[in-house]
């Protein structure tokens, strides 16, 4: 608080009493008080007036200082008025009250929306370990049969099932700490799996893929799955239109192990490779291909981000994409990651 602004606060009080003191002058020089004795009252009178002044202004800065301190060291700020300092001053007392029962009619406001918020995520998951049974029923009516109608309605379920997962991990991707389990995980058997789970697609869009991930790291097997099926299915989604490709690997450096997911696709324009991984942003791809949510990749990094792996990509257009995944040793202990390096 500085001392001017307290002075334009305390301005009418200041006029009151340079007026009290102009009046009491012109009084006592009607009445013929001596000029000696009137000296003496008008210096002791704002002697006493600038000593109250001063001593008021350095305790209200120092009050509101130690408000202040108080605000930014708590972790829950809008309680504020229950941790505010005890004044004896009127003022303060009903300042203090008055925000106290603000911040509890926002705390109720939040729990209420906090409250809702988990009964639709509940929901959510509810429902989708509902339609995942004829989901799979579905998936076993067509492995009976061998033929291009059957491949395609196969091809068509597994869309909807990545649809659906994506639905859960979007409802769960704010409680990673509760779904999760730091294990070392084979990303060469994790790769593999996620391409046989798109077998249906790559076989009728032509597509050959190849893993070479011998390395292993700390992760979650689960949560790594879905990012990768993620980029894998656009991969396929942005594929070219003769011989696309799928390569997933691994190097192991020193700060860890690098996993890229590259193709040969249609690639990205350079002035909108910052942006893929932003929510609900399609580019030109998008919007010319149809079925883009913009959701993949922005879940991607949300789900790597808690997981402490860096992400980014590296893409030209009409030369294909690279997205690379870097673990970090020991990310499950250190809970450290690191910075993507210059493209």
């Amino acid at each position: 608080m500085k001392f001017t602004d307290y002075c334009k606060d305390k301005l009418m009080l200041i006029m009151f009493q340079l007026s009290c003191l102009m009046a009491l002058t012109a009084f006592l020089c009607a009445t013929g008080y001596p000029g000696g004795c009137l000296c003496i009252i008008l210096a002791g009178w704002l002697f006493l007036f600038w000593a109250w002044f001063l001593t008021e202004y350095f305790r209200r800065k120092r009050y509101f200082n130690r408000t202040r301190e108080i605000l930014e060291q708590a972790e829950q700020k809008y309680l504020l008025g229950e941790l505010m300092p005890r004044s004896f001053k009127l003022e303060d007392r009903l300042y203090r009250d008055m925000i106290c029962r603000s911040n509890k009619s926002a705390i109720e406001k939040v729990r209420a929306a906090e409250d809702a918020r988990r009964e639709y995520r509940e929901f959510i998951e509810s429902w989708v370990h509902e339609i995942k049974a004829p989901i799979a029923n579905i998936c076993l009516l067509g492995e009976k049969r061998k033929d291009d109608t059957a491949r395609r309605i196969l091809t068509e379920n597994q869309q909807t099932e990545n649809y659906v997962d994506m639905v859960l991990f979007y409802a769960r991707s704010d409680q990673v700490y509760q779904d999760y389990l730091i294990k070392e995980v084979c990303l060469q058997e994790t790769a593999e799996e996620v391409l046989q789970k798109n077998k249906y697609a790559f076989i009728q869009n032509g597509i050959q893929a190849r893993v070479d991930c011998p390395d292993r790291v700390y992760t979650d097997v689960k949560w790594i799955s879905f990012i990768l099926n993620q980029l894998v299915l656009n991969a396929v989604k942005y594929r070219r239109d003769t011989d696309p490709r799928i390569w997933i690997s691994t190097v192991r450096e020193r700060r860890g192990v690098r996993l890229t997911v590259e193709d040969n696709g249609i690639g990205v324009p350079e002035e909108e490779l910052p942006r893929i991984f932003d929510k609900g942003f399609t580019g030109s791809n998008g919007r010319n291909r149809g079925r883009s949510t913009g959701m993949g990749l922005y879940l991607c990094r949300k789900l790597s981000g808690k997981l402490g792996i860096a992400i980014y990509a590296q893409s030209a257009e009409r030369t294909g994409t690279k997205i690379i995944l870097e673990f970090p040793i020991s990310s499950y202990l250190s809970g450290f990651s690191f910075s993507p390096p210059d493209t």
